[in-house]
């Protein structure tokens, strides 16, 4: 069986008990942040949160990126339905994706009576840290929270290497999410038996209704994956080139011959990801800046993807979160 921390899986007696509660009131609405939106070339010192998935500028600011920014945001904004957002500093960053997550918390507690989350590993938990931290660690209605991971490697909980470890000491032991609502995979079994068996826990909650199920794909559907994403483009441990890519049938599946050690582990597929309500890719950093040229400022060619380049949402909100270095060769280009 999938483990927590503490226990197993929550009975459907449980979960709908869990479900009666109260959700909490609705959090403030506004909040100081300079940011720069580039899907509509905006700037703004306030940021209002009518919807989690739209921003409404407020106000300019002088201190903006350079013309360059705004003349790659204009090319950006051709790249589909993808939302790129740049902040000023990784502090900005943080404090940008607490209130998002938060508000989409809300809303799905609210709609649902249920948050379903997923994490990943890497520099993501560092980013969500402002949800440890006034008011959300008082106002967020943990209760109902039900947390997954993208991606896992297979080794003990308490291995450097593991993704569950790294969000427990950065995220989960400083918020009170009930233990038997954090979903790790069972680290004793082979990487086979891990991904069957945490796919067979997603298809009880499904069925439980504590995670959605998509009505146009048939693979579950997930409030809300908070995703990192590596220098070469992967993301989960989807890697570019590697047969997994192509997986149209599994919700989780495994991989022994990772390019990035451990070199085994489970992984959501595509279709459970582009299943997802709402995506929040954050991605930070000079090493990033390639492959987000390659998602924003060049043309796609089928041929050669990268994998975070097939996050294509059935019915869902990518946002990407993300900073100065990170979009820098962006803006290279547009001064070219």
């Amino acid at each position: 069986m999938v483990s927590s921390a503490l226990s197993s899986s929550p009975t459907a007696a449980a979960a709908a008990a869990i479900l009666r509660r109260r959700p909490t009131p609705p959090l403030p609405r506004v909040f100081p942040i300079p940011l720069l939106r580039l899907s509509e070339t905006l700037i703004a010192p306030r940021v209002a949160f009518p919807s989690p998935a739209r921003l409404r500028q407020s106000s300019l600011n002088a201190m903006a990126f350079s013309a360059a920014a705004a003349a790659a945001a204009a090319a950006a904004a051709t790249k589909g339905s993808k939302e790129l957002i740049v902040f000023g500093s990784e502090e900005d960053l943080a404090v940008s994706l607490a209130k998002y997550t938060a508000e989409l918390s809300e809303k799905f507690v609210r709609e649902r009576g249920a948050f379903s989350v997923v994490l990943s590993g890497g520099s993501l938990i560092k980013s969500i840290r402002k949800l440890t931290e006034s008011p959300y660690v008082e106002s967020v209605d943990w209760s109902r929270w039900y947390v997954f991971w993208v991606d896992e490697r297979v080794v003990p909980k308490d291995h450097v290497d593991s993704n569950y470890k790294l969000a427990y000491d950065g995220f989960l032991s400083k918020v009170p999410i009930p233990p038997g609502q954090v979903y790790a995979i069972n680290d004793s079994l082979s990487p086979e038996g891990a991904a069957d068996d945490y796919e067979t826990c997603l298809k009880q909650l499904v069925k439980d209704g504590i995670i959605a199920l998509s009505a146009s794909s048939g693979f579950p559907r997930f409030d809300l994956m908070l995703l990192g994403m590596g220098p070469d483009g992967h993301i989960a441990s989807l890697f570019p080139g590697h047969p997994l890519i192509n997986e149209k049938e599994r919700w989780v599946t495994f991989i022994k011959d990772s390019p990035k050690p451990p070199p085994e582990r489970i992984t959501f597929t595509f279709p459970v990801i582009n299943s997802s309500a709402y995506i929040a890719m954050v991605v930070t950093g000079a090493g990033k800046a390639s492959a987000v040229l390659k998602v924003f400022g060049s043309e796609e060619s089928s041929a050669d993807l990268l994998p975070v380049e097939m996050i294509s949402l059935e019915d869902g909100a990518l946002t990407w979160f993300t900073d100065k270095a990170a979009t820098s060769m962006l803006v290279d280009k547009a001064n070219m």
